[in-house]
């Protein structure tokens, strides 16, 4: 898409929302921060939504040690567990993946003490109307229904050369007693992209493509990083720490501590991830579900609350270079060079997600909509 189409969609963008206006005071006092014993209106789902999970969803435990070790056999093996979990419900696990254990213990502290501190400082690093980076509490400055339980701190991640851009985030946002919480997560998000490529190459020699077209693909990418913090609910059956819907990024690679929470739509039943310690839960998001052409799919899933423990979770979502055209491989276009879905660039459905939609299970059908609405506007 050439660079007067992507200005005409960013200008079709509502500047503001009804259900994503900053509404002041709500965002600095989120409930959980007053210790409420009730779940205000704001935060209760439609009873249709808050459906239980009874049963455990049987996802793949992928051993990626073989992989790394060059073991054709062992690949092979991890590259059939990964096809069949993302054509059934796009989520598996991965061990033995090269992530020191020591370094996400630190992760997880360093998160702790951030939300620990009082509102005023967290209040430091506010994420800001069209930021996407910076703390939030119950996306409360974007929405104001059906709002998640939880806390988030986001930001980017790019592999700059000498530029540490996550460290220059927190120091830039909350001072240098936070430098150390920057370095660490400077080296959190290397590591889980040094995850991201090589699952990457598993996913391409999973859909018969060139082994690295992927990995190259993602190469210079531009990452987001959250860390998830979810208090205690008095009433967890009325609330979500995060509703129902589909990643619009490409992969997700999440640490989950041993709270539990995760839950995933599968084979028509909502079943839930089981925590593993040593183990990081794997995703196909919306842009990967284009950039295979549809053949695999990005997956509905939620994050319940707990009645009794808070809990908290390290996501990393691998995107592509925000200006880099989405469009699958040649391996994998219909033989009249149709695909499933338009070209876009990250940043259209980046643009899209933040301003013009809350993202769901349908996020990519209408976006897609949207943005052939905004093309053939833009050709008058």
């Amino acid at each position: 898409m050439d660079s007067s189409v992507s200005t005409h969609l960013v200008s079709q963008l509502p500047l503001e929302r009804e259900d994503q206006k900053d509404h002041g005071d709500s965002f600095l006092h989120p409930p959980f921060l007053q210790k409420e014993s009730f779940v205000p209106k704001n935060f209760i789902w439609p009873k249709g939504d808050l459906v239980v999970a009874h049963d455990e969803l049987r996802e793949p435990i992928v051993d990626l040690g073989g992989f790394f070790r060059g073991d054709l056999v062992a690949t092979q093996h991890a590259v059939l567990l990964i096809r069949a979990a993302c054509l059934n419900h796009g989520f598996f696990q991965v061990t033995n993946h090269g992530v020191d254990p020591r370094l996400v213990k630190m992760a997880y502290h360093h998160m702790d003490n951030f939300f620990k501190l009082p509102a005023s400082m967290k209040l430091r690093a506010k994420r800001t109307p069209g930021n996407m980076w910076g703390y939030s509490g119950a996306h409360a400055d974007r929405f104001s229904s059906k709002l998640p339980w939880k806390e988030t701190l986001s930001f980017g991640f790019h592999d700059s050369g000498s530029k540490p851009v996550v460290e220059d985030f927190f120091k830039s946002n909350l001072g240098m007693d936070f430098e150390q919480t920057g370095v660490v997560y400077q080296k959190y998000c290397e590591a889980m992209k040094d995850v991201a490529l090589a699952i990457m190459e598993l996913l391409a020699i999973s859909l018969g493509v060139h082994p690295l077209h992927y990995k190259h693909f993602f190469q210079d990418g531009s990452s987001i990083m959250r860390c998830n913090y979810y208090p205690p609910c008095k009433e967890p059956g009325l609330a979500f720490g995060t509703g129902p819907h589909c990643d619009p990024t490409s992969l997700t690679i999440l640490h989950q501590d041993q709270v539990g929470g995760l839950e995933v739509f599968a084979n028509n039943k909502w079943r839930n991830v089981r925590p593993r310690p040593d183990a990081l839960v794997v995703n196909i998001g919306d842009t990967f579900m284009a950039l295979s052409n549809g053949r695999y799919k990005s997956c509905l899933h939620r994050a319940v609350v707990n009645r009794y423990k808070e809990r908290r979770s390290l996501a990393f979502f691998l995107c592509p270079r925000e200006d880099k055209l989405v469009r699958p491989p040649e391996d994998l276009v219909c033989r009249d060079g149709t695909s499933a879905y338009p070209d876009f660039t990250w940043s259209d459905l980046l643009y899209f997600t933040q301003y013009h939609y809350r993202a769901d299970d349908a996020t990519l059908p209408n976006f897609t909509k949207w943005l052939l609405s905004s093309k053939s506007a833009s050709d008058l």
